[in-house]
């Protein structure tokens, strides 16, 4: 990040929100500019204040992530959201993934996983920590069935899709897979027409729940 990313954190425990405040704060990159208790209190602050990045809590009392994330982002869509989770919580990360969400970052995750999660998303990419991709690995495959539209992805189109959860770039597979951008481009747009996915976060979510990939 060369610029200084404005952030906005959400999350009704005052304790740790004074505590990240203050990490993100030591910064050079980053600058808390706003603070919610709740998805009601964030709506509110959006009318005044639009950050780079939102830092929202799933949990909460009034108005819960999931709702927020979906109000937000009907007037904000360009707002760049990163889940603040825990585990156990699971069968929330899929609403907030389809809600639009760009990311999840563990409460517990130390400040390399912070950094790595503000870098990656304010540069248009995603965020799974890596700690959190392996529980919901273990958890969505014992828990949901898979989908049918899984047997339509080509062989191709599977590996592409296993290096996109991976976290690489379109470039990235491409130097990979002796492959051109172009064909790459064009694999990842069929990929997410057949998956019926928006985006990145949505494919990682899909071939998790359908026993695609292996992370």
């Amino acid at each position: 990040m060369n610029k200084i990313c404005k952030i906005v954190l959400v999350d009704d425990h005052t304790l740790f929100r004074n505590g990240l405040k203050i990490l993100l704060n030591s910064l050079e990159s980053c600058m808390v500019v706003g603070e919610a208790a709740n998805g009601q209190e964030f709506l509110d602050l959006l009318c005044t204040t639009v950050p780079d990045i939102v830092l929202l809590d799933i949990d909460m009392p009034v108005m819960d992530g999931i709702q927020a994330a979906k109000l937000a982002l009907q007037t904000h869509p360009d707002l760049k959201i990163i889940t603040l989770s825990m585990f156990g919580e699971e069968d929330y990360y899929y609403k907030m993934v389809d809600a639009g969400v760009k990311g999840f970052l563990l409460k517990n995750s130390d400040m390399a996983d912070v950094k790595a999660a503000l870098t990656a998303v304010s540069e248009g990419g995603n965020f799974f920590s890596s700690e959190l991709l392996h529980n919901l690995v273990s958890n969505l495959r014992t828990r949901h069935k898979p989908d049918e539209r899984q047997a339509i992805l080509s062989s191709r189109e599977i590996e592409i899709l296993l290096l996109v959860c991976q976290g690489l770039s379109n470039q990235e597979i491409a130097d990979k897979l002796y492959i051109s951008k172009r064909t790459v481009d064009k694999h990842r747009s069929n990929i997410l027409e057949k998956s019926e996915c928006k985006n990145t976060a949505q494919l990682v979510m899909y071939g998790i729940r359908n026993k695609l990939v292996e992370i």
